[in-house]
């Protein structure tokens, strides 16, 4: 018997069916432990104070928006210090941020590894969402010192805390999914991100409180998911005066759920392609 005949041939099939697919996920478990690993690694690799910049970007901002919105414009604050009410708001934001950033290059990233080996491709957004939530987790030392600082202590809304963590982590996972899809086969994407992240921003109750835009918009400015997102951050931060607007947060959740479905649903319509389009 000829000797190449007697090898066994090997054939991969990538998602023959959305079963396989997630348990693939599974099984490479691995992969996603490495490349998160790898891109933290990355991040701070020959700064002079490391993972510190993750504490020092959100914290100057904070300041900023402090003097700017609360020294300056007098803008309410909830009943509550107002470098507060703005790192509540930094915390969701910077994530989201930081994840559209990240996971808009994940894919164009590892192209080579994408090029060469089969492995389910959702893994690599996935890692680079799970790398910015490192930096939510590092930010939140600043938020908890601004509390010792100004001896704020939560109510028992704290407790529902993860639950709006979660939907943070949806919304980013589901704008990242689009994104990084849609960067790898049009390249202007590299360009267009910051400015949506510069721009959403402006647009998200980052800096002040949604409760200073009238009435008869909120529900209209809750179609940015980011809204609902902050406003229940803050109201599981803050308590006291704080209240959740309703309406907008179920609006707005709504909304994060649409993007987080679609945003895997057209991944892996895309997926199919990333190999030879990458």
């Amino acid at each position: 018997m000829n000797s190449q005949d007697s090898k066994p041939e090997l054939i991969i099939e990538a998602g023959r069916t959305e079963k396989q697919y997630w348990k693939d996920i599974w099984r490479y478990r691995e992969l996603f432990y490495f490349l998160a690993w790898r891109d933290i690694l990355v991040r701070y690799k020959q700064t002079a104070i490391g993972v510190a910049w993750a504490l020092i970007r959100p914290f100057l901002t904070m300041v900023v928006f402090s003097v700017v919105f609360g020294s300056l414009a007098k803008l309410p604050s909830e009943g509550v210090p107002y470098p507060i009410l703005v790192f509540s708001a930094m915390l969701p934001w910077q994530f989201f941020a930081n994840s559209l950033s990240e996971c808009s290059n994940s894919l164009i990233g590892n192209a080579n590894l994408i090029s060469k080996v089969y492995f389910p491709r959702l893994v690599v957004p996935v890692s680079a969402v799970v790398v910015s939530f490192v930096d939510f987790l590092i930010s939140g030392i600043i938020l908890l010192g601004l509390m010792a600082w100004y001896n704020y202590v939560p109510t028992w809304r704290i407790l529902l805390l993860p639950v709006f963590i979660a939907i943070a982590f949806a919304a980013s996972m589901g704008a990242g999914l689009w994104l990084a899809s849609l960067n790898v086969k049009y390249r202007d994407f590299r360009y267009i991100v910051p400015f949506i992240v510069q721009f959403g921003l402006y647009i998200s109750p980052v800096g002040f409180s949604s409760k200073v835009v009238p009435e008869q918009w909120r529900l209209i400015y809750s179609l940015n998911p980011m809204v609902g997102v902050i406003d229940g951050f803050r109201w599981s931060i803050l308590g006291g005066e704080s209240r959740l607007y309703l309406p907008g947060f179920f609006l707005s959740l709504a909304l994060v759920l649409l993007l987080l479905v679609s945003g895997i649903s057209y991944f892996r319509k895309m997926e199919r392609t990333f190999a030879d389009v990458i």
